[in-house]
């Protein structure tokens, strides 16, 4: 019988510690976006979607950069569904990540697991970790829930078993979503039914994709004879497969430099992709034909992508590469919803056998015929539309709580979701001012010395702020919201007007710094983020005074660090450097002590004529726990101050030199 039940896994593990209280307003930190070059060509279906509504700004989400590097044993909730076959391990407080689904039979792990949870700064939001199967939605990147709950609960299955259920609202795009996870008595494959839906009046970009880690040590298969090859150094070719440059690059380990492989499955193939061990044991998915993209992304066996590798797990632990299955051809595209409509699909994951080297056509149809033998094309469609009729059942036994904002929107719109319910009792402290909002019209004031908290920006959101008592909270919110609608004047207008009769001015100045900065005016912004540090200053809390060397007031840590770092790059960049180190200094020791502040401290030293002071902390050693995917400010600050080769211990570079 198939089973579900709890489970605690203790593992090294790092704090995810505080979100960023200050709202992101900055440009989105997106990798992937292509070269205007690369669009003509494109086929028309795909020009459409890669231009169609890219995300712009985080916003209502905040960044989820308070981690760190140091691990120790921690416990974390898991939930597990087992039959006589598959026992798949779900952690629900992680985005319902799939840890590990192994195959009792052959006592084989499908999965590359990560020995440790290491958050690290790939998701859109921030805190990311690696290993598993994760469910990517909202925008292009590893989803802003990477490191957040999700709602979990029992189910009725369609054979008369049960399933898990796992839900939530994706904030970046307002859409619910289920997954539900379907592992039929005697079953070699776990299913899993998927739905978003739209339920506003209006169309809305979606975008969706399961990202599968499997070892590095594989050959990777899809039926698919062309790919779309995406690097870090943003461009988009068409490169046949297997070989591209005389190199069989569906060996994850004989390519050099990180990249993504999107394979064009042609129009009527069965969708699917496989990952192999050299004797020919490893992983297949599957899935109805809604879910058309499957993609590759390796690492590369150049310094940069090792030292990723180390950097996400333990060193000597072993790679990985990820093998991905989306409802678009590449993750360069957002794919449109209609209005009060929904989209679902049926995915399988399962062990497969086959022959992994040879011939590329021949290893293809070796494959197919293994994964036909094992899970019939037709049986994925039949379990598909016994899994729909299911769809709409109610939850049984709750298992796991995920946030309140999907109960907020379900309390604003009168939302009827069934299958999904966003209960009252889920929400918050964070929705709280929302709801009262909601119900009386009036924005309550924060308690002192707090930041003002998360701010909603979705239009009905930003219709109620523009009615309500025109408070200097109230205004700063509906600054945000405007911003975020890309109305940046009248954003600017409602943080002045909210700077009037403001006790404590440095969230409001902090804004009007941001606009300065997106709008081209470094010597004004540097001067707003000076006056804005020095408010957080003149309000900081007594007991954060008479506990600094221990971190101080947790509050106030956070927001000294954000603003603070903000602060400091602003006044570099406007040549400020007297008032970047005033900045510094006036840091807790704590703060200073974090590798993103030690990275700051050598720009400063740099910047005040001290590089060999700046070229003792790189020999010291740090480690900046947020670097971005990306990221190339270690290596660049190593340049100015010599010409040595940078050590291997930063070299976090993702591209080829010169690109």
């Amino acid at each position: 019988m198939t089973t579900i039940r709890r489970e605690v896994l203790t593992l090294p593990a790092a704090s995810l510690g505080p979100d960023n209280p200050l709202p992101p307003l900055r440009p989105l930190d997106e990798a992937h976006r292509i070269d205007d070059r690369d669009r003509a060509g494109l086929p028309r279906d795909m020009a459409r979607q890669v231009d169609h509504e890219p995300l712009r700004s985080l916003l209502p989400v905040m960044v989820r950069d308070g981690y760190d590097r140091t691990r120790r044993a921690r416990e974390l909730d898991a939930l597990v569904i087992e039959n006589d076959r598959l026992r798949a391990t779900v952690l629900p407080a992680l985005g319902g990540r799939i840890a590990s689904l192994r195959h009792k039979p052959s006592d084989r792990e499908l999965l590359y697991v990560n020995p440790v949870l290491q958050p690290a700064n790939f998701a859109l939001n921030g805190a990311w970790f690696s290993g598993g199967i994760e469910w990517n939605i909202g925008a292009t990147g590893h989803t802003t829930l990477s490191c957040s709950p999700v709602h979990a609960a029992r189910v009725p299955a369609p054979d008369g078993g049960e399933m898990l259920r796992l839900w939530e609202w994706e904030r970046l795009r307002d859409l619910p979503f289920q997954v539900d996870l379907w592992l039929p008595e005697g079953s070699d494959f776990l299913y899993v039914g998927v739905r978003v839906r739209n339920p506003h009046e209006r169309p809305v970009p979606t975008y969706w994709w399961s990202n599968i880690a499997v070892p590095e040590e594989r050959r990777v298969l899809a039926p698919a004879d062309e790919a779309y090859h995406f690097g870090y150094e943003r461009r988009l070719r068409r490169v046949p497969v297997p070989e591209y440059d005389g190199i069989d690059r569906t060996y994850p380990l004989n390519s050099t430099y990180a990249a993504d492989y999107f394979y064009d499955v042609p129009d009527g193939r069965r969708r699917w992709i496989a990952a192999l061990d050299e004797h020919g044991h490893g992983l297949a998915q599957t899935s109805t034909d809604v879910l058309r993209g499957r993609k590759l992304f390796v690492w590369g066996t150049g310094p940069g992508g090792r030292r990723w590798q180390e950097w996400l797990t333990e060193p000597g632990t072993g790679g990985y590469c990820e093998i991905q299955a989306g409802l678009a051809r590449t993750q360069l595209e957002h794919v449109g919803l209609d209005p009060e409509s929904e989209v679902s699909w049926l995915e399988a994951y399962g062990p497969l056998e086959a022959r992994p080297d040879g011939d590329w056509h021949t290893v293809l149809r070796g494959a197919e015929e293994r994964l036909e033998e094992a899970l019939p094309r037709a049986d994925v469609d039949t379990a598909y539309e016994a899994w729909w009729a299911h769809a709409d059942t109610e939850p049984g036994e709750r298992l796991a709580d995920g946030s309140g904002w999907g109960a907020l929107e379900v309390l604003r719109a009168d939302l009827k979701l069934p299958g999904t319910p966003f209960d009252a009792s889920t929400l918050g402290e964070e929705q709280e001012p929302w709801l009262h909002l909601l119900r009386t019209g009036t924005l309550p004031e924060g308690g002192p010395h707090e930041p003002p908290g998360p701010t909603l920006v979705a239009r009905p959101w930003r219709d109620m702020l523009e009615t309500t008592a025109a408070t200097p909270l109230a205004e700063y919110h509906l600054g945000i919201a405007q911003w975020h609608a890309g109305d940046r004047a009248q954003a600017v207008r409602s943080w002045e007007r909210g700077l009037v009769g403001a006790a404590e001015r440095w969230p409001l100045l902090r804004c009007l710094a941001a606009a300065d900065q997106a709008g081209g005016h470094p010597e004004r912004a540097a001067e707003q983020y000076a006056e804005a540090f020095d408010d957080l200053c003149a309000h900081r809390p007594e007991a954060a005074d008479e506990t600094d060397e221990a971190g101080g007031d947790d509050r106030w840590t956070a927001v000294a660090a954000a603003l603070g770092r903000e602060a400091i790059g602003a006044l570099l960049a406007a040549g400020r450097t007297a008032d970047a180190r005033a900045v510094w200094e006036r840091l807790d020791p704590a703060t200073r002590d974090r590798g993103r502040f030690r990275l700051a401290e050598g720009e400063l030293l740099a910047a005040e004529g001290r590089p060999e002071e700046a070229r003792a902390l790189f020999d010291g050693g740090f480690e900046v726990a947020d670097l971005r995917e990306g990221d190339e400010s270690i290596g660049a600050l190593w340049a100015r101050l010599g010409d040595e080769p940078l050590p291997a211990r930063h070299d976090f570079r993702m591209r080829p030199d010169g690109d």
